[in-house]
Order: structure tokens, then C-alpha cells, then sequence
């Protein structure tokens, strides 16, 4: 069974207000795509990472790529003009066979958690689907408003946030994208029901937050020292040594704030 991660990044990001694309953004002293990557990278369970770019934006990410010495490898594949053409466009980019999964996440959401990455896909290898919800953060009153101009108030217990990354049967999800786009496909998991399959609803985590305003940024950046320091606490030499050969010694040790040892001592503290 294959695992591929489905990063889609296909927006210009004209409302962010920023010179560049929101996921090309500095976030602590990386693009805010690369990492997202790299969560994917440390869940240590995807096998092929596909990426959805504008084809405009290839020439600026190769660059961003060379300059971090970012080199996790990844197929670049070219969005549309919706974000339904662009999983759209990375699903047929994809060969998959019975049995493998698809994790369709946002680029631009680059706290997740690697467990709950891992978490998704074991939960979809057995239930064809896994979609994560979080409680709705708020505590003001909700009210649905009619076409009638009437008002009923909404149950804040009962709403989920919805979340990425959706994980899903690879082969199944490309077929339910073998449809027209409806403005009721609001994510991927809204298409994949349209199809006749069911959502498996897992626990997601608000830090899981999307960037896509300037104020988000400043949030993200609280978010990710507090990670950061947790993950430090927990410093596995075994697995940085691992993903150090994957993505390179800078890339590797300043992307988390990890200690650098001395190549040459038999010991680390």
C-alpha cells in the first residue's frame, strides 16, 4: 500500500497582501510550504510527496528549494484555476493501485501535527476515509438566516471545524473527481460524499490552523515556537539522523530549531 501526500498550493495569494504567494511566505525562517513538507516528512508514513503549483510559481519554488537546501524530493504538478481542478490535476498525476491512499492537505497549513498525520492514514486504510474535525472555537450564539429573512438559532455543540489532511482510498477519490465542479464542493471530503462513500470523522487539532490572512502568520509563528520547544524536549538522535539524509544538515536542524552536534563526537548531550 502506497501513501502519498496530495500538497496543494495552487492559489496566487493576491488577498494576503504579501510580495510573494502566501505559501512561499518566511514563517520563522522558512517558506510556510516547505514546512508543511517537512510534518509530512517527520510522520515517517508517506512514501511520494505531490505538489500543486501554479506552473508560473515552479521557476520561484526551485529557487526557494536551492537556496534552503530543501531536498525532499517531490513531483511538482501544475494547478487550475480552482482548488477543484488542482487535486483534481495532482490525482491524475498520480499512478496508484488498489489499496493505496491519498492525503489531500493544504499548503498552507503548516502546523500539523506528524501524529496526526499518521493517525489519518492508519484510520483511513480502514475505514476508506479519514477527516479531521475539530470542536467549533467559539462561544457566541449562532443563528441560520432564512431566505425569508427569518432567523432559527444553531446548536454550537453539534459543528465541527473541518480540517486537512482528508486521507482517502486513492482509487476511489479519483473517480469521485471524474465530475463537473458544484459549489457545494466546498473540500475534498464534500466530493468524495457526493460520490455515494462515507466520511470517517477522526479528532483534529486547532493548532492546525490555515494561513491565509497576514494576522495568521503572526499566530503561526506563536504556534510553532511553542511546537518547536516540545519537539526539542523530545529530541530523537535516530530520527534526525534519518531525516537529516532525506532533506540536508541546514535544512534538517534549523527548520526546528534542533541543537547541531559535532559530526565527529562518539556521544551527543
Amino acid at each position: 500500500m502506497k501513501r502519498t501526500a496530495l500538497i496543494v498550493a495552487g492559489g496566487s495569494g493576491t488577498r494576503f497582501g504579501a510580495a510573494v504567494p502566501k505559501q512561499f511566505v518566511d514563517l520563522c525562517g522558512f517558506p510556510v510550504l516547505m514546512r508543511t513538507m517537512a510534518r509530512f516528512l517527520l510522520s515517517a508514513v508517506c512514501d511520494e510527496f505531490i505538489v500543486v503549483l501554479p506552473s508560473d510559481q515552479f521557476g520561484l519554488w526551485q529557487e526557494l528549494c536551492r537556496k534552503h537546501n530543501f531536498n525532499i524530493p517531490h513531483q511538482l504538478v501544475a494547478g487550475g484555476d480552482t482548488r477543484f481542478q488542482s487535486v483534481k490535476n495532482g490525482l491524475a498525476a498520480m499512478e496508484m493501485a488498489s489499496g493505496d491512499l491519498v492525503a489531500v492537505h493544504d499548503g498552507v497549513r503548516p502546523l500539523v501535527l506528524s501524529s496526526d498525520i499518521a493517525k489519518a492514514y492508519d484510520e483511513a486504510a480502514e475505514h476508506g476515509s479519514a477527516v479531521p474535525m475539530a470542536q467549533f472555537p467559539y462561544s457566541d450564539s449562532l443563528r441560520q438566516l432564512h431566505s425569508d429573512g427569518t432567523t432559527t438559532p444553531i446548536d454550537r455543540g453539534s459543528l465541527r471545524v473541518v480540517l486537512t489532511p482528508q486521507v482517502f482510498d486513492a482509487v476511489a477519490l479519483r473517480e469521485a473527481y471524474e465530475v463537473p465542479f458544484d459549489p457545494r464542493f466546498t473540500d475534498d471530503a464534500t466530493v468524495f460524499e457526493a460520490a455515494g462513500h462515507t466520511i470517517h470523522p477522526v479528532e483534529g487539532n486547532l493548532d492546525n490552523l490555515k494561513i491565509t490572512r497576514m494576522e495568521d502568520l503572526a499566530r503561526a509563528e506563536i504556534i510553532l515556537q511553542r511546537q518547536e520547544a516540545e519537539d526539542h524536549a523530545r529530541h530523537d538522535a535516530a530520527a534526525e539522523a534519518a531525516y537529516q539524509e532525506m532533506v540536508g544538515d541546514h535544512f534538517a536542524h534549523d527548520i526546528f530549531n534542533l541543537p547541531r552536534f559535532d559530526q565527529d563526537a562518539d556521544t551527543r548531550p
